[in-house]
């Protein structure tokens, strides 16, 4: 098929390199524009701009994808389809039509559930068992496209955000490709999305990532793992430098009743545990501000914690 793919991260480059492998037609490239990154302001390309270019593809990088001009350059490309994954844009009506069929989107949920731009780390915070990708018919709404192909994993009880990308990235990459038959075959038959059923998952900030000791041990055990590698999850040491926390788990319990929570509730020579709003959690791994990360045996080799130490 003719193709128009729209993404920008490493999540739409893997899509956009299964497409190739296919076979598809890949006319045009949409990403992005370029812009500074790090201290040194040095231009950066996205990966899928950095795929684009190796592979010899048309790209485009409109700063308006809605602008009537960008419109006008989607629809000279002459598409039977468009596909879309974590592009950064929200379409307009014209722009969805202007391949032949439409556009698809690579969704890394079990829609209704987590609509919008974080379904991964939700997924994981809300204690979800399963999740997956679908692949739906776009419209104008945030993910509420009708459903064309659903294919749904367990969430590991270890699984961070990190680790659940890279899976969730692998089965979109397999399931544009099988769908695209189906459409290309005439066989999808798409299915309207359940509004009951909705849920929706906001961009994840920075602020995202700050452990608020008053929650439920289990609560902040996911948040840890949801939150890695972005923005990780951290805390405050009494001397006000930060220290994110990478590992840790609920101890069985209700932990110390009427116990200050953040308060260090027990050390030993690999660990610690502090009081929560509702149980304990041992802190297995940990980065101090500025250092590597590290054990918490190594961490405690070098820094003093000992019971009643707070964090914040």
């Amino acid at each position: 098929m003719k193709i128009i793919f729209m993404g920008t991260p490493d999540y739409a480059a893997a899509a956009l390199a299964s497409l190739i492998k296919a076979g598809h037609d890949i006319v045009t490239v949409v990403t992005m524009p370029d812009k500074p990154a790090g201290r040194g302001g040095k231009v950066r390309l996205s990966p899928v701009k950095e795929l684009a270019l190796k592979e010899g593809l048309k790209v485009f990088q409109p700063a308006k994808v809605r602008a009537e001009d960008s419109v006008r350059i989607l629809k000279e490309a002459d598409a039977d389809i468009g596909v879309v994954a974590a592009f950064g844009q929200i379409l307009s009506a014209e722009a969805l039509a202007a391949p032949r069929l439409g556009c698809v989107n690579i969704h890394a949920s079990l829609l209704p559930r987590y609509r919008g731009a974080s379904p991964i780390q939700q997924a994981i915070l809300d204690g979800e068992k399963k999740t997956g990708v679908t692949i739906m018919q776009m419209d104008e709404g945030i993910d509420t496209g009708d459903i064309i192909c659903q294919r749904e994993i367990e969430i590991a009880e270890d699984e961070t955000g990190g680790s659940l990308f890279d899976k969730l990235t692998k089965l979109g990459a397999e399931l544009i490709v099988s769908t695209l038959e189906l459409i290309e075959k005439g066989e999808a038959r798409p299915v309207k999305q359940d509004t009951e059923l909705a849920s929706y998952a906001g961009q994840i900030r920075k602020d995202m990532g700050v452990i608020r000791w008053s929650d439920d041990a289990a609560y902040i055990e996911r948040l840890i793992r949801a939150m890695d590698p972005w923005p990780s999850a951290y805390t405050r040491l009494p001397d006000q430098k930060i220290m994110k926390i990478w590992k840790a788990e609920t101890v069985t319990g209700s932990g110390n009743k009427g116990a200050e929570t953040g308060r260090v509730c027990a050390v030993d020579k690999d660990s610690f545990t502090v009081n929560t709003g509702n149980g304990c959690l041992r802190v297995l791994e940990v980065q101090l501000e500025g250092k590597k990360r590290m054990s918490a045996a190594d961490f405690l080799r070098g820094y003093r914690i000992q019971e009643g130490t707070a964090l914040y």
